[in-house]
């Protein structure tokens, strides 16, 4: 068995490598860059070796020094996790070469399944079906779009060394082919450095069906299985769950069967996925089911496969790297129940999806469920790499109860000042097509615009953050006249009004009196930067008092002095308790390499003062408070 084990990669896959292997007595060794150097998986494994600068060019894709970190710690093996190096057939063979174990498959094995025009002849041979295309080596235009016309519109263009959806697009009319046949090379240029392409008829009612496999290094191979992996944007999986819903088992037999034919072809050692696409539009059969590609590697989505199988694929792994056989044989393996898997990111999908960074000033993560992350509260997202923080993973007994648990799950996740998708994921477990089993991978961008809408608080959130902002900022003998109403008295005012400030918009809310506080189970709330930030169902609302930015705006205003965007505070001009005048400069923001002063909104006094010199702040975060001069 291995005694020490370098993990390749980063995030959440390492330190789901670094807890199976703790478990087996395995020693770890995890490699960081700049950007990691107090990341989670660095702080979890038994050593940790510094191996370049934040971008992943200059660090976690350069292989000599992975190698050389493995040698100076004693390393006897490396595992690659997923994405970087994972499926470079040339990392493998370097691995081999220095004398260290590899924990993956053959790189003859990599390199046969890793160009998309020979994997699909090599599976032809092996009798598994393919999706009807061409995959010639004449790569003219005019023999590209001739073929396209032999196989009928649509079609899809695919790069030949493509994946993560790069290098694809869909052509619905002949009109259409040459402008995107162009499009689809340059990308595949640009990412791969082949701008070869293959044909593909263009499943109508696609789903995306995926088989886990593994074997080992005396010729067996054993399937644990299928997953569902079609609730997809932009050819990114979002949500991926097994088994399969509405596959019977000959369906089941039949496809398994292939995957394991697939794997034999290419005598595959260790886990792999071989991926399918389906024609649904008459249900799932095994006569519309077809060979996409293998990945070569660990899944993103393994774990639905190990909740349902009770296996530990990365034990398997490890295993299988050190010579020995595969634990179970096929007749060993059955399906115990549903899982899920949702994929929550630091991005803001009421905003195009766009990538969010920053430190998490608040993360909670719900405890209950399964959760595989590489970061915590206070951990940094940084614009280098993927920018997942959890993957969600439920397992009940049936669909329906794993998908209640998913979308209370998300429905509980609290996340600030990074924005991150929660939310969105709720609302997919709530889509009819989803719940009936009837999604494509074309379900979410049918439903974009409603999945995205941004979302709302609720009136409990407005009335908790009401009270909050009234009790806070209210002047004193105005909230003792109000506490005095709170109970029942004849001919009483029963509610107060407060400003409030959300997203830049000011509404006025009713503060009903008479109640302690309207707040529901799934309303929490936390500090972050000095401000209240409220959480309803996956999703974060700062709402404060309305007030100013230090502009010279009017409108409802306690005197708050907020930070208008992230930046750094470059100069300081008053203390706590100086006098200040209308519109004098308090402080400077250095923000997009722009310098903004901040002003005071009115005559007043420094009442509050948050802000250091040479300090970055997050955006909106509260800097100052300017109490009004008395009159």
């Amino acid at each position: 068995m291995i005694r020490s084990l370098l993990i390749a990669n980063r995030g959440e896959i390492a330190c789901r490598v670094i807890r199976t292997a703790r478990r087996m007595g395995i020693r770890t060794v995890a490699i960081y860059s700049d950007a990691d150097r107090d990341a989670l998986h660095v702080r979890q494994a038994d050593e940790a070796v510094h191996i370049g600068p934040s971008p992943a060019a200059e660090s976690y894709l350069v292989s000599d020094r992975i190698i050389a970190a493995a040698k100076a710690t004693g390393a006897e093996a490396i595992h690659p996790g997923y994405g970087f190096l994972s499926e470079n057939a040339g990392f493998a063979q370097a691995v081999i070469d220095a004398g260290l174990v590899w924990v993956g498959p053959r790189p003859e094995s990599i390199s046969a399944m890793g160009l998309k025009d020979a994997a699909k002849a090599l599976m032809q041979a092996a009798g598994v079906p393919v999706t009807p295309g061409y995959l010639g080596e004449d790569q003219s235009p005019e023999r590209l779009a001739a073929e396209a016309e032999a196989i009928g519109y649509p079609v899809l263009i695919k790069a030949v060394a493509g994946g993560g959806g790069k290098g694809m697009r869909q052509v619905d009319a002949p009109d259409m082919f040459a402008e995107a046949l162009a499009s689809c090379r340059r990308e595949a240029q640009a990412s791969f450095g082949d701008d070869r392409v293959l044909i593909e008829r263009l499943i109508a009612n696609p789903r995306h069906i995926e088989v886990q496999v593994c074997g080992d290094t005396r010729g067996n191979v054993v399937h644990l299985f299928e997953r569902d992996c079609s609730l997809q944007r932009r050819h990114q999986k979002v949500i991926e769950e097994a088994p399969a819903p509405g596959m019977d088992e000959p369906t089941r037999r039949a496809i398994c069967a292939a995957a394991v034919r697939a794997a034999q072809a290419v005598d595959y050692v260790g886990a792999g996925t071989v991926e399918f696409i389906a024609d649904a539009s008459e249900g799932l059969r095994a006569d519309r089911i077809w060979f996409m590609e293998m990945n070569t590697r660990l899944q993103v989505e393994h774990p639905v496969t190990e909740e349902i199988t009770g296996v530990d694929l990365v034990e398997w792994q490890l295993r299988v790297a050190s010579g020995e056989p595969l634990p179970l044989a096929q007749d060993q393996l059955q399906i115990d129940g549903h899982a899920i898997e949702a994929r929550l990111y630091a991005e803001d999908p009421a905003n195009g999806f766009l990538p969010s960074t920053g430190t998490f000033e608040v993360l909670r993560l719900p405890r209950r469920e399964r959760i595989e992350t590489g970061v915590e509260q206070g951990s940094e997202v940084t614009p280098f790499y993927d920018p997942m923080i959890a993957k969600l993973v439920v397992h009940r007994e049936t669909r329906a109860a794993a998908i209640e648990a998913v979308a209370a799950a998300c429905g509980s996740v609290a996340a600030w000042p990074v924005r991150q998708n929660a939310w969105f994921l709720a609302r997919l477990m709530r889509l009819p097509e989803f719940a009936s089993g009837a999604m494509t991978t074309g379900t979410i961008a049918a439903r974009i615009d409603r999945l995205t809408a941004r979302p709302e608080p609720s009136d409990e959130v407005l009335g908790v953050a009401a009270i909050e902002a009234f009790a806070t900022h209210a002047e004193p003998d105005e909230w003792e006249r109000l506490k005095g109403l709170m109970g029942f008295r004849l001919n009483a005012p029963r509610s107060a009004q407060a400003w409030l400030s959300l997203d830049g918009e000011t509404r006025p809310v009713q503060i009903d009196l008479t109640l302690d506080g309207p707040a529901r189970h799934d309303v929490t709330a936390a500090w972050a930067m000095a401000e209240p930030v409220y959480f309803e169902q996956g999703a974060a609302f700062a709402i404060r008092p309305a007030r100013t930015d230090g502009s010279d705006e009017g409108g409802p205003s306690n005197g708050a002095i907020l930070a208008p965007m992230p930046g750094t505070v470059i100069a300081l001009d008053v203390a706590q308790g100086d006098s200040v005048a209308k519109g004098q400069r308090l402080m400077v923001l250095e923000a997009m390499k722009m310098e903004h002063a901040l002003v005071a909104p009115y005559d007043g006094v420094v009442s509050a003062l948050n802000a250091v010199a040479g300090t970055q702040v997050q955006v909106d975060a509260l800097l100052a408070s300017i109490g009004k001069a008395e009159d």
